[in-house]
């Protein structure tokens, strides 16, 4: 097969330039749909996020972030310029890192609001509605609530189905799983939220083999038909635990026990107390 050269004169300059434009008009606006910069977010995190109990746990300097407070702002400001339109092309770890990070970090931005004057999150809230139920967040081109976030985009969504969210979303409080000393990115999102998992799980205080029980955090009680649901195979509360039988300290014959319901699940009272640093 012989090949063709295109010889261009230069009378066709223009013409190419008009491509050029028309091209670059079409790649900018796709650009600016990828995955939003969360290294504001991720610095702020690793400056004041302090690991404890051997990093099962996390404290948060609040006073600290506070007079950071004009980057937390920027960082915000960058998620709510988020279109939906948008946010609709990304894949689905790029949606779930995006989502996990606006929800702690508008938890944090919650918690700035009447700091240092509150012991917990709980104390946000008003009669009639809670510091959950609160619409304060403007993102993807709505005005939202913390529930809306967890409960309607990432729970209420038929695209992600993984219950290890419960150990990545933070609700400022000593009994809630940790928060990440890091920002949630799309490409490393399933090893983060397996890590935050193990390390939920790994902690005796929130998750224990005690007098012939199982007992763990009533964030299993709360949610636990997400963790019914067949992520991984695990169609019952049993199956989700002992699938994490290594983490929570379990033998094989332990194991066994529990899912055939010999081992008693139950529910360990939350401690909704600030995770401040001290």
């Amino acid at each position: 097969m012989r090949s063709i050269t295109l010889t261009l004169s230069s009378s066709s300059k223009p013409i190419l330039g008009v491509i050029a434009l028309l091209i670059s008009s079409w790649v900018i606006p796709y650009a600016e749909a990828s995955e939003p910069d969360h290294k504001l977010w991720n610095s702020l995190l690793k400056s004041h996020v302090i690991n404890i109990h051997d990093g099962h746990a996390t404290q948060v300097d609040y006073r600290a972030i506070q007079q950071e407070a004009a980057l937390l702002k920027r960082y915000l400001d960058h998620l709510s310029a988020v279109k939906q339109s948008d946010f609709d092309q990304w894949p689905n770890n790029q949606q779930l890192a995006f989502l996990i990070n606006a929800y702690n970090a508008w938890t944090v931005q919650l918690i700035l609001s009447q700091y240092p004057n509150l012991d917990s999150i709980k104390d946000l809230g008003g009669l009639f509605k809670s510091p959950w139920k609160q619409e304060f967040i403007p993102l993807l081109e709505q005005t939202r609530s913390l529930d809306n976030i967890e409960h309607t985009l990432i729970r209420g969504s038929s695209r992600y189905n993984d219950p290890r969210i419960h150990f990545a979303v933070n609700c400022a409080s000593i009994g809630c799983p940790a928060l990440r000393a890091e920002a949630y990115t799309a490409d490393k999102l399933d090893a983060q939220l397996e890590e935050q998992t193990q390390l939920f799980l790994a902690d005796q205080s929130r998750n224990r083999l005690r007098d012939g029980r199982l007992e763990v955090s009533s964030i299993f009680k709360w949610y636990r038909e997400d963790f019914e649901k067949g992520w991984e195979g695990t169609h019952s509360l049993a199956e989700f635990l002992t699938h994490y039988r290594t983490p929570l300290g379990l033998t094989d014959d332990q194991k066994g026990r529990v899912i055939s319901g010999e081992i008693d699940i139950t529910f360990l009272d939350y401690d909704w107390r600030l995770n401040d640093k001290p």
